[in-house]
């Protein structure tokens, strides 16, 4: 536990290999693949098959992904307190070739818009509310992605900047590549990769056809200041 801690703290993510067994992600998949899509929230196209709000969509998932053995997880190396902030499920298919680059995530999902010092800029997709808070509370928090198909250098594993959330806010048109190190995050089916959301990650274009199925699921445990609520607040 110690050294999964001491590397998420110095590089800014982890990677658990097993943590999900192949009956656990069978039946996950199976779930979700059997719900149909019943709201704004599911994205479907060629290059793209994405749920957001995911456990508030399909809250059959919620038991299948927190596991004791997932709980026990979180909770032993972050305590207790912490609920979901946000949820996300995507599905990039063969068809789905693009890069997506250099980036933190910067914001969190609200229940509205307000005016809060120390808060903004602010986006609105779909009537759902995203703003860069301040840094303290992205300090705070943790995401953990769910990899329901093995995923490599070959068909898009997030590469990241080592130790890059100990800069805070660090601007991609400013990387020095002199200076930094880049990593590839290999995870195999049924693992999970921990990261902060500080961490500069990107992504580039496969170059085979293979499926990542990904579950990203967002981490907090801070209030936010009134009126202002998390427009996701799950236990488990």
């Amino acid at each position: 536990m110690n050294t999964l801690l001491e590397t998420y703290r110095r590089d800014g993510y982890a990677i658990v290999t097993e943590l999900f067994s192949k009956q656990e992600l069978a039946r996950l998949i199976q779930t979700i693949e059997t719900t149909r899509p019943l709201s704004a929230n599911f994205r479907r196209s060629s290059e793209l098959f994405a749920i957001r709000q995911f456990l508030q969509e399909i809250p059959t998932v919620k038991d299948l992904i927190f596991t004791q053995g997932f709980r026990d997880f979180i909770r032993n190396h972050f305590g207790e307190g912490y609920f979901v902030s946000k949820s996300i499920y995507f599905d990039k298919p063969p068809l789905s070739n693009w890069f997506v680059a250099y980036h933190q995530d910067l914001t969190i999902s609200v229940d509205q818009k307000v005016d809060l010092d120390g808060f903004g800029p602010w986006t609105v997709k779909q009537n759902q509310f995203a703003v860069q808070p301040p840094l303290s509370i992205l300090q705070n928090n943790f995401t953990i992605r769910i990899h329901l198909d093995h995923t490599d250098r070959y068909n898009g594993a997030l590469k990241v900047v080592l130790g890059s959330p100990q800069k805070g806010i660090y601007r991609p048109e400013t990387i020095d590549w002199n200076v930094e190190k880049e990593a590839i995050c290999e995870v195999p089916a049924g693992g999970i990769m921990l990261m902060s959301p500080l961490l500069l990650h990107a992504s580039e274009r496969s170059t085979v056809p293979q499926r990542r199925k990904v579950i990203h699921l967002e981490f907090a445990s801070l209030p936010l200041p009134e009126p202002l609520l998390w427009s996701e607040q799950i236990r488990f």
